[in-house]
């Protein structure tokens, strides 16, 4: 995990990104994607810090349709960002994978909803059925 990445406007956590290497971050404007991304133009155009922040959370037309990419954003807003890359470093650690080789799934997909991903976080694999 290179937490200096951190977590995107959207809440994909960059730190745990292996797509691009030698990426700074979204938010240091470094993915190769953001002319394209909507949350990204959203955010930096309104001055958001995350999307959780905006009126029309989430929207649907965006990386939010994805249920783990809005569970990471409302766990956000709730107990913040560094909160989140705490969470996550444990949970690697204890063998929680964020993306498995050669895909963008991974074991924080396997939840059937944002509340059981929200635990998962929170708990790792003491909460885990995997």
């Amino acid at each position: 995990m290179n937490r200096s990445l951190g977590v995107g406007y959207c809440g994909l956590v960059c730190a745990l990104c292996s797509e691009s290497e030698g990426c700074p971050g979204c938010k240091q404007g470094g993915c190769p994607k953001k002319d394209s991304c909507k949350n990204y133009l959203c955010c930096t155009q309104k001055g958001y810090s995350a999307c959780h922040e905006c009126a029309g959370f989430p929207c649907t037309d965006s990386i939010l349709h994805k249920m783990r990419i809005r569970a990471f954003e409302r766990f956000i807003a709730r107990w913040g960002e560094e909160a989140l890359l705490d969470c996550m470093e444990r949970n690697e650690r204890q063998g929680l994978v964020y993306h498995y080789p050669g895909g963008h799934v991974g074991d924080y997909d396997k939840p059937q909803s944002e509340e059981e991903i929200i635990a998962l976080v929170l708990n790792g694999k003491e909460q885990s059925q995997l």
